[in-house]
């Protein structure tokens, strides 16, 4: 057994990448043969990230609160703790919390042979993000 004490404080997720306020703990980093990052995604209500793609694939685990979830030119999806999301290398997509909830959700992903683990695009706009609550999301 091989127990690592967590010494990586918890830092805000970067402008850049997010709209409104995200917090990221770190579970795994890619060491040695394996190229595995995993996070710990806590979105405040409203909370969101900019339109990205990975790679290699990214699979979301939420565990708590309720988010949304879109792949670009598909319909905005309501996701809640235990659901798993899986948005296919390249694909164009952005998740988040709720405008009224929070989320938190586990995202597990390979980097690429240059370490790479994402590529970040433009903002998810305000009209995009209100399309879940007018589809009734």
């Amino acid at each position: 057994m091989q127990i690592t004490k967590n010494g990586i404080d918890t830092a805000a997720g970067p402008s850049d990448w997010f709209t409104g306020a995200v917090h990221i703990d770190t579970v795994a980093t890619p060491s040695g043969a394996s190229r595995l990052t995993a996070s710990s995604v806590h979105f405040t209500p409203g909370a969101r990230t900019a339109w990205h793609t990975h790679p290699n694939g990214q699979t979301i685990y939420v565990l708590e609160g309720v988010g949304l979830a879109q792949r670009r030119g598909g319909p905005v999806e309501v996701i809640r703790p235990g659901d798993r999301v899986f948005f296919e290398p390249g694909e164009e997509h952005w998740h988040g919390a709720r405008p009224n909830r929070f989320m938190t959700h586990i995202a597990l992903l390979e980097v690429d042979e240059e370490g790479i683990p994402a590529n970040w695009g433009d903002h998810v706009t305000d009209e995009e993000y209100g399309q879940a609550e007018r589809n009734g999301g």
